[in-house]
């Protein structure tokens, strides 16, 4: 018998946590979203209570635990920038690693069962090998990775007393939208950053060209925002209904995509393939930039029946859809 559990989604109003919030309410599971909306927008919840407010306060979060009745708690809200966690790491060691200490103290104590955590493939640092899997040893190379490895362990050591399901869901390069009303507005992933040049009339930028990879530039798995959502309902699910216990799982494709390879594929989609002045040029690389991370998704193909359904020509032409339906005056 499916158990139907009333899930509070943590950032569920971002880019990455509305796709989260959609995917569970069609799943038929109850949301709350608690946002503070510094990168979310309410219009892309509609018909979700949204309670607006930090991880970091302890009073909203117990609130709304108790009002909304929730069982178990989907964890998406981060600050997630490479480059801003070495310029600010105590912020960022604020608000990840003290925001998900008190969500934990506050769900424990209002015996919330289930937990799902945003993680990320920053963790594992710059590994040498093809493909990364789980146990793949963890050396992360900036402080947002750090938050996270910290994060995973934070709720490994309160489960092993308290007895909380948890899953941890370790993405790789997320891209691409389920819906243009939930794209990514920002610039400081591939695709966007990309699609934000073209639309200038400026040349697409690749941020080194002398990895030690097939052409020069690095290497990474993308995958659809829609199948990250996926992941995160069937995670969820699993705990729920006793499945799953403790689960540690990559979530990407398996498969690598060079940072040029991308780039033509957004302009082969945004029709500036044949464009000479939309040819990329190269600039310093990047403090920190792993020549290659690629996952393997074995684990959680094994332990939840799930793998990505979508390539990257499907995630950039959803990507384009909402990118140019949110700068479009008239939509």
């Amino acid at each position: 018998m499916l158990l139907r559990v009333t899930w509070l989604v943590t950032g569920g109003a971002g880019y990455i946590g509305a796709h989260v919030t959609a995917a569970m309410r069609q799943a038929g599971d109850e949301v709350v979203v608690v946002d503070d909306l510094s990168t979310g927008d309410r219009a892309r919840i509609p018909g979700v209570p949204l309670v607006v407010g930090s991880v970091l306060d302890g009073p909203l979060l117990r609130r709304t635990i108790r009002e909304h009745g929730v069982c178990g708690v989907v964890h998406v809200a981060a600050k997630k920038r490479v480059e801003e966690s070495v310029r600010r790491p105590l912020f960022y060691y604020r608000e990840n690693v003290e925001g998900l200490r008190v969500l934990l103290e506050e769900a424990l104590a209002a015996g919330v069962g289930f937990l799902v955590f945003s993680s990320s493939a920053a963790v594992y640092g710059m590994p040498d090998i093809d493909l990364v899997r789980e146990d793949t040893e963890c050396r992360p190379v900036n402080p947002y990775g750090t938050t996270k490895l910290i994060g995973e362990r934070m709720i490994e050591q309160v489960a092993a007393v308290t007895g909380l399901r948890h899953a941890t869901l370790r993405y790789f390069n997320v891209a691409g939208t389920a819906d243009p009303a939930l794209a990514d507005r920002g610039v400081s992933n591939l695709v966007p950053m990309v699609f934000d040049r073209l639309q200038q009339g400026l040349p697409p930028v690749v941020f080194g060209d002398r990895y030690p990879t097939p052409d020069g530039s690095c290497v990474r798995d993308f995958v659809h925002v829609a199948d990250v959502a996926s992941a995160h309902v069937a995670a969820a699910r699993a705990l729920a209904d006793g499945r799953a216990s403790a689960l540690t799982a990559n979530v990407g494709r398996g498969e690598g995509v060079s940072v040029r390879e991308m780039v033509e594929v957004i302009r082969t989609v945004t029709g500036t393939a044949g464009e000479a002045w939309a040819e990329p040029i190269v600039a310093p690389p990047r403090s920190g930039d792993p020549p290659r991370v690629v996952a393997s998704a074995d684990a959680i193909r094994a332990g939840l029946g799930w793998e990505a359904r979508h390539d990257v020509r499907a995630m950039v032409s959803s990507a384009w859809a909402g990118w140019t339906a949110s700068r479009d005056p008239a939509a």
